[in-house]
């Protein structure tokens, strides 16, 4: 049976597809500079192909992890994760055929290379009995498989690129068929590239990709001007899961997002008063570190989400009997003491969202409440309330309505750290710091806590400002609501 993907139109109107089953065989490159389509072309791809085919998704900026929701995926955060465990979860992805994302935000180009090439090394090494047919995107794949060495250690890149040339080289036998993009063609070492026997080639301006771009589409350097004027969205398409001539077609819509949004243009502030102290400031004097506590054990993501499942079917089946207006609120109340106890836990923010679910399940069922648990949905927004310091009963108050309302815009995992800042907002309490962003946020890392304040600006929720101390206030705009400064020198231990 042939599989046809749809892909967009071509330049005449017609349907423009993949076939499934030839990509399997042949592998694909993808080209394009910035903001030229690229990811949205790989996402229409891995949507349309997720019921036909199980895929492991290398992303170095968390974009795809949105597919998760909607298509399954399991979403493996590369930065609480070593190397071993990784090259673990890669083995039990193909024995198990679950979809994956690498989600590698958040970590320095050395250890992005490190944890791919374990993780691919997985995918590679599993037993014979386990060469499933199996879609591999790697994002950025120049980074992966870099044509000439950088500035990142030589061992680590080795590992990388060793990685990237069983996928394209040798993977086909294993059922690997590596779908890899990138920006630069120069950049991308050529035993990788040339390997693929499809190509979609995007918008591009360096001459020297041009020319290579159009002698793998079977073009005349003469023709390699008109990748220029390739509009966003618009590729050019050879091979032989495609077309036998070059074709152009535009890609598509696709169901999901990128988490992350283009950064729009917006009027910069007034002029401050003291502009100097606010900019100048010297920086607060550097706190001791509070002793690092011993690291739990990395938890079996795939095991423990696999037998969460049976428990979450069991859970939605059993429908709770129809109770008073007394007996529900005792209910919640129960339910809001097992998700205290169970964040009780200092490691509880940084676990698997279907990690901490099956925790939950079991705790109610030990309280007798196994009938009247949450399915998985309402268990998120429980989580997201509970870190933001949000009881039950004042979720039902119409102003925090108004703010889930506003909140419902961002992605499900930032949400909680909205509700939190508009909590210390509407109260006057002192804007909360990086670690307690970090760990509302179920992160360890404190750059990512400041990029989900720039985000949340980015879609005009709230706006940050720094008094003359270099303390932070945080503004919900709309709603006026304004956090008092936040305490620059404060030590906020992650653990607890």
């Amino acid at each position: 049976m042939t599989v046809a993907i749809e892909m967009g139109q071509t330049a005449a109107g017609a349907v423009a597809a993949i076939d499934l089953e030839e990509l399997l065989a042949t592998r694909l490159l993808v080209q394009g500079n910035s903001g030229s389509g690229k990811s949205h072309l790989l996402r229409r791809l891995l949507e349309q192909s997720a019921p036909w085919v199980q895929q492991a998704i290398i992303d170095p900026e968390g974009d795809f992890v949105t597919l998760a929701e909607r298509f399954g995926h399991l979403v493996i955060d590369a930065e609480a994760h070593a190397e071993q465990g990784l090259q673990l979860a890669g083995e039990r992805a193909r024995i198990h055929r679950v979809s994956t994302v690498l989600n590698l935000e958040g970590l320095d180009a050395e250890n992005q290379l490190r944890r791919a090439a374990a993780f691919l090394s997985g995918l590679f090494e599993v037993g014979r009995d386990h060469w499933y047919p199996m879609l591999v995107v790697v994002d950025e794949a120049q980074l992966f498989a870099p044509a000439i060495a950088g500035e990142v250690p030589d061992e680590a890149r080795k590992l990388s690129l060793g990685a990237m040339t069983n996928l394209m080289c040798r993977g086909r036998k294993r059922g690997l068929a590596g779908v890899i993009a990138t920006q630069r063609l120069a950049k991308l070492a050529k035993n990788v590239a040339a390997e693929a026997s499809n190509f979609l080639m995007g918008r591009t301006f360096l001459d020297i990709d041009m020319a290579r771009a159009a002698d793998l589409l079977g073009m005349e350097r003469r023709q390699a001007e008109a990748f220029r004027d390739l509009e966003r969205g618009h590729f050019m398409a050879l091979g032989p899961a495609l077309s036998r001539r070059p074709m152009s077609l535009r890609i598509g819509p696709t169901a999901t997002q990128a988490r992350h949004a283009t950064p729009k243009l917006m009027p910069l502030p007034e002029a401050m008063e003291d502009v100097h102290a606010v900019i100048l400031t010297a920086p607060p004097p550097e706190a001791a570190r509070p002793p690092r506590r011993p690291a739990a054990p990395v938890p079996d993501l795939l095991s423990q989400l696999m037998a969460a499942k049976p428990a979450m079917r069991e859970a939605a089946a059993e429908a709770p009997e129809e109770m008073s207006p007394e007996e529900m609120a005792q209910r919640r109340a129960r339910l809001e003491r097992i998700l205290a106890a169970l964040l009780a836990d200092p490691e509880a923010g940084f676990r698997a969202i279907g990690v901490l679910y099956q925790d939950f399940l079991i705790r109610c069922r030990i309280e007798g409440l196994g009938a009247g648990a949450p399915d998985l949905a309402a268990f998120r927004r429980m989580l997201t309330r509970a870190r933001a310091g949000i009881s039950d009963e004042a979720a039902q108050d119409d102003a925090w309505r108004d703010v889930a309302a506003r909140a419902a815009i961002l992605p499900e995992d930032m949400q909680g750290v909205f509700m939190m800042l508009a909590g210390a907002a509407r109260q006057g309490l002192p804007c909360p710091g990086d670690a307690a962003i970090a760990r509302a946020y179920g992160t360890r890392s404190l750059g990512r806590a400041r990029r989900v304040l720039s985000y949340m600006e980015e879609q005009g929720l709230i706006v940050c400002q720094f008094d003359g101390a270099g303390r932070r206030i945080v503004t919900l705009v709309e709603l006026a609501w304004a956090s008092a400064p936040g305490a620059p020198d404060a030590v906020e231990a992650l653990a607890g």
